[in-house]
């Protein structure tokens, strides 16, 4: 199998490299990326270039992939600041991935794999209800627009027989590095590190702002197995643990045996869009095989490797 991967020098990106590199019966592994900053798994083949330029996508579609997993995207805050760039990089760049992919056919005759990352952005606001299947889609910031926008071109695609697609929707994923910047939920992982090294840290939302958290390894797991299955509903929410700020952070600094030095913000915007979220029903997609961190300990393990 011959495997494309974009936004392979991301967060999560080269885990997901790294495990389709040891995966059974992935033949060629094509990375993709504006830049690459680090060290790519042996045997895999790095490609540069802006996705959004269609002479950049004949050069990738010239011996077409039997799969694609497309990561790459401008996050939310960077995206709702510069609508340009968030044009171009969240909904031209997969579109045209996208109808590139489209009508081809694996050697076996099925249509391409195509996996989307998508994000719990599409939901905007969320009352108290839990989440399910059915709850609509109705996006507040420019970057679940543009998710939502590909779910459908997708979801479609797959109806119409001309690509074996799904999009996941991801939650916020935990740890990212201290250094990265553009992400508005970016305190969920910043209170991990802080707590877990008994330092100081001003949190921007209170201790009782619940969200859905994944790991990267959990999240991982998910493009994995997304990879080896097909057919099944062509969106999928991802399950993730609905923890508090406070939850995660007492249990990163129990790691260490030490309490967390966390006080404890109340920034409306945030707290609107990260802190509030409701219970999710994952049994839908639990029964289709996906699975969230086991609880809070094995997460905060999980995201301290990371």
């Amino acid at each position: 199998m011959k495997v494309l991967l974009t936004g392979a020098d991301g967060f999560l990106g080269r885990a997901l490299a790294q495990a389709l590199a040891g995966t059974a019966g992935i033949g060629t592994l094509i990375l993709v990326d504006r830049a690459f900053h680090g060290q790519p798994p042996a045997g895999a083949e790095c490609r540069d270039g802006d996705l959004a330029n269609p002479a950049f996508l004949d050069v990738l579609f010239a011996d077409p992939p039997d799969a694609v997993i497309h990561l790459a995207s401008v996050p939310g805050s960077l995206a709702e600041k510069e609508p340009e760039l968030g044009w171009q990089a969240n909904v031209l760049a997969p579109f045209g991935l996208v109808r590139r992919a489209a009508g081809r056919r694996r050697a076996d005759g099925t249509p391409l794999r195509f996996i989307f990352a998508s994000s719990i952005a599409v939901y905007g606001d969320l009352g108290v209800a839990p989440v399910t299947p059915d709850t609509p889609a109705r996006p507040r910031m420019s970057y679940g627009a543009h998710k939502l926008m590909t779910e459908i071109l997708v979801s479609d695609l797959t109806r119409r027989g001309e690509l074996s697609g799904v999009s996941l929707r991801l939650p916020g994923l935990v740890a990212r590095p201290l250094t990265e910047s553009g992400h508005g939920s970016a305190f969920m992982s910043r209170v991990i590190h802080m707590a877990a090294r008994g330092e100081p840290y001003d949190c921007p939302v209170p201790e009782d702002a619940a969200a859905w958290w994944m790991s990267r390894e959990a999240c991982v797991a998910a493009f994995l197995h997304a990879l080896a299955t097909a057919g099944g509903p062509s969106v999928v929410q991802l399950p993730a643990l609905h923890l508090t700020a406070g939850v995660v952070a007492a249990a990163a600094a129990g790691l260490h045996g030490h309490r967390p030095r966390i006080t404890w913000g109340d920034d409306p915007g945030l707290t609107r869009l990260f802190g509030r979220f409701p219970p999710l029903d994952q049994r839908a997609a639990e029964a289709a095989g996906y699975q969230a961190d086991r609880d809070a300990e094995a997460l905060a393990r999980a995201a301290l490797t990371a």
